[in-house]
């Protein structure tokens, strides 16, 4: 089949292509399919299905343009994953999950893989949401671009973020300075997924203002957390106890995601993780939700997928 595709050529073509028109050889690489450059756009040669993805391919790059992003060589290789027959995912649709966080230049958050729209879309709907999954499938971050944009929305009033403050494997012993001082290294991971979605000053103002909270999971006990967005990341590293005194200070107009990796606790082995404990508990509550997001959904480095799938078959041995 051959296609042509007309292009407004009032956007920015360059950035659509990429530099030495890379974007569309990558796309020719991964769809087996021929692109030539025509004074309306492109010629597209291939098969059939193939050749129609890619309208739609380019539709969706398009708009990380419209909204300041540059297109990098990862979305156009997450976006074919997704538009695949067997994953169900419309392109078209896709574009309208991006969660706009801020009026900073590319601050839109979009989803990247079938279990990250899945999760999305359940935190849209739901008050409790568990993301569960292994490093770099996005648990945290698209939970706070959610909660920025339901705080931009006025859906809610505060975000609140919080994590256990245990080491990972190693002690730190004694940290020095104030209250915020020695949780600072525990809540770094939090605070970096916020200054990459707002401006740093708008950030401390909001902290300031108490807009946005950052605190250790033991400062939680005898709150009652209104009108809030809370996060409990790292949450593996909770006992059953945590857990449960956790899920209980939710407010009225309130949401709750809760993220961590089951097979990263760092509690003693005799304990049990307070994650694993509130699935087996809480999976048959109405208004309660677990999303398992796996290999597939690591959206970092390749490398890191690739690990992830070397421990899991080395621990299914």
């Amino acid at each position: 089949m051959e296609k042509n595709i007309e292009l407004n050529n009032n956007q920015d073509l360059q950035i659509l292509f990429g530099k030495y028109d890379n974007n569309l050889k990558l796309i020719e690489q991964e769809l087996g399919i021929q692109i030539t450059r025509t004074e309306e756009g492109l010629r597209v040669i291939g098969d059939d299905s193939k050749v129609e993805r890619v309208k739609g391919l380019l539709d969706y790059l398009s708009d990380f343009i419209k909204h300041g992003q540059d297109v990098k060589r990862h979305d156009i290789i997450y976006a074919l994953r997704l538009s695949e027959s067997d994953k169900g995912v419309d392109l078209k649709r896709l574009s309208k999950r991006r969660i706009p966080v801020s009026s900073k230049k590319g601050s839109v958050v979009t989803p990247k893989t079938k279990g990250q729209v899945e999760y999305v879309e359940t935190i849209k709907y739901h008050d409790i949401v568990f993301g569960v999954g292994p490093a770099g499938t996005g648990k945290t971050y698209l939970a706070m671009a959610m909660a920025v944009n339901a705080l931009k929305k006025g859906l809610v009033r505060r975000i609140i973020l919080t994590r256990p403050a245990i080491e990972a494997g190693e002690s730190l012993g004694f940290l020095p300075g104030d209250m915020v001082e020695k949780v600072s290294p525990y809540l770094r991971p939090l605070y970096d997924a916020l200054y990459d979605m707002l401006e740093t000053e708008r950030v401390d103002q909001y902290a300031e203002k108490g807009i946005i909270e950052v605190a250790p999971l033991a400062y939680m006990r005898g709150r009652t957390l209104n009108d809030a967005f809370v996060i409990l990341d790292e949450a593996q590293n909770c006992t059953s106890d945590q857990m449960k005194m956790f899920l209980t200070r939710l407010g009225f107009d309130s949401k709750a995601v809760i993220t961590g990796d089951t097979t990263q606790s760092d509690l003693p082995s005799s304990e049990e993780s307070g994650l694993v404990s509130a699935e087996k508990v809480l999976k048959d509550v109405d208004g309660i939700k677990f999303v398992h997001l796996t290999g597939e959904d690591v959206v970092r480095h390749e490398l890191v997928q690739r690990i992830i799938e070397a421990y899991e078959r080395s621990n299914s041995k």
